[in-house]
């Protein structure tokens, strides 16, 4: 892949994100654009003004918004206009009209749920992604073959939920006897849709909608972390981990803030990446089981 495919595909991915917030009624904060996609305030202003022109934003307190008649309203044309204007077409499934109109058409059913701004390359797998969507939109039970490190795995009896897309990677949620479980789409294969049909149940619909990410273990942890000054900022501005709360505003300008995981591994990469300005508080042993993990890592040669 080129630097200028991946340029264009990181500008696609972040302006796929603004339009999405924007149809959902969020007010956006040109400053909070710049941390998250790092960007430059020039380059987010002119996704703002130029790029979305054509939506006539609303701009108070410096804030950009939608107008409340147009609010979840985008058409088919307004998607294929701001693809031409933004000059990004061709790279399907990232910016096919189809995926674009899906996502952003909050008045519509749709088997999709994305979270976060970057997407997942399915070029060579896009009949079987677009099977497993109208599955989902049918509400039909589904089984396939899923490639574990041990083999592969045949499972069968799914009833499938949702396609959600969370931190650029596509998975399928969906139960098996009654327990939610999350599958990596890139790890399906011989999908098989079958000719039985289920009632979906709203409570799964509920848990996804508030979930934040792909471990869908409904006995979750809570997590206390201790944030240096240096990162409180970008914990005030985004919620970083699942249910995240501000416990407590520090005199040195930290934080201590608490979150819901279901696994370890939903909250030690976030640490890991924001040493040495976060640390875990509790579990008792978590932040111990982190710090043995960093000295084997340097230890090895």
């Amino acid at each position: 892949m080129s630097n200028r495919k991946t340029s264009a595909e990181k500008t696609l991915a972040r302006l796929v994100e603004i339009l999405r917030r924007l149809n959902e009624g969020e007010r956006i904060d040109p400053k909070a654009l710049v941390s998250e996609f790092g960007v430059n305030l020039r380059t987010v202003q002119r996704d703002l003004n130029e790029r979305f022109a054509f939506l006539e934003l609303e701009k108070r307190d410096g804030l950009y918004s939608i107008n409340r008649a147009r609010l979840g309203r985008l058409t088919l044309q307004d998607v294929q206009r701001f693809a031409g204007l933004a000059g990004l077409q061709g790279l399907y499934p990232r910016l096919s009209t189809e995926m674009l109109r899906d996502i952003l058409d909050a008045s519509r059913q749709s088997a999709l749920l994305v979270r976060g701004h970057n997407h997942e390359d399915l070029s060579d797998s896009e009949p079987v992604f677009r099977q497993l969507q109208a599955a989902i939109l049918a509400h039909q039970v589904v089984g396939f073959e899923y490639r574990k490190p041990e083999g592969p795995k045949l499972v069968s009896g799914l009833r499938p939920y949702k396609l959600v897309n969370q931190g650029g990677i596509w998975y399928l949620a969906a139960t098996d006897n009654g327990q939610l479980k999350s599958y990596a789409f890139t790890k399906i294969d011989r999908l098989l849709v079958g000719p039985d049909t289920f009632a979906p149940d709203p409570a799964i619909h509920q848990v996804l909608a508030a979930e934040d990410s792909v471990w869908l273990n409904l006995r979750k942890t809570e997590v206390v972390l201790k944030v240096a000054p240096a990162a409180a900022g970008y914990f005030l501005r985004r919620k970083l981990i699942d249910g995240q709360k501000t416990v407590k505003e520090l005199e040195d300008g930290g934080l201590i803030v608490s979150g819901l995981i279901a696994h370890p591994n939903q909250i030690l990469p976030i640490v890991r990446y924001w040493i040495p300005s976060v640390r875990v508080i509790s579990p008792e042993g978590l932040q111990a089981e982190l710090d043995a993990q960093l000295r084997a890592y340097l230890a090895d040669p």
